[in-house]
């Protein structure tokens, strides 16, 4: 079974039991032998992301994939939260961030040019647009993005409020070191999320 496939029927698993949560499924993924799914709060907002939840959702998630054995071998589930810095890997994903400042870093390109960083003016099913601090809009389609993610403006966040960045961080590296079982769990290294782990044998 491709992995494509294995991720494809983990995706149709998991999207009913997010949606019973009242949640939003932003992503699955394989990385070696680890399954990530990664939750987002729902666009409506009526369901705030909490440790309470995302340690349900484990359970949830995890039963269901003891069930229907949709990966062979052993692996490690991981639910997670998009973090501070999200990683963007598709159309929706872009979609969904538009406004926001975003990093990207580009494939077969010179090494001067191969980073940009601005404002996502816009994104479609083809490309998406960024306006540089200079003012100028460059058009960018993802067959020539490598690696992209959105930027957290801890200078903004300290200037509303001087607790506000380093408390959010705080939470968010508290939050990492707890799984559903409480147990130490993962210390991400980058981009701050709210981890839990299990782990499967097939």
């Amino acid at each position: 079974m491709s992995a494509a496939t294995e991720i494809d029927r983990v995706r149709a698993l998991v999207e009913p039991i997010v949606a019973d949560l009242r949640l939003d499924l932003y992503d699955v993924e394989r990385r070696g032998g680890t399954i990530r799914v990664t939750l987002d709060a729902a666009p409506d907002g009526a369901e705030p992301l909490t440790l309470d939840n995302i340690a349900l959702a484990t359970r949830l998630i995890s039963r269901e994939l003891d069930h229907a054995d949709p990966i062979a071998g052993r692996y490690t589930l991981e639910v997670s939260t998009p973090g501070l810095e999200r990683q963007l890997r598709t159309p929706e994903h872009f979609a969904r961030s538009v406004g926001a400042t975003v990093a990207l870093r580009l494939r077969d390109v010179a090494s001067e040019e191969r980073r940009v960083e601005g404002t996502l003016a816009a994104a479609d099913d083809d490309a998406v647009t960024v306006e540089l601090a200079s003012g100028d809009q460059r058009r960018i389609t993802y067959s020539t993005i490598d690696k992209a993610r959105t930027v957290f403006d801890w200078d903004e966040a300290n200037t509303k409020s001087p607790a506000t960045g380093r408390e959010a961080y705080a939470r968010s590296k508290h939050a990492a070191k707890r799984t559903a079982a409480g147990d130490s769990a993962t210390d991400p290294s980058h981009s701050p999320s709210h981890p839990s782990e299990e782990k499967h044998t097939s």
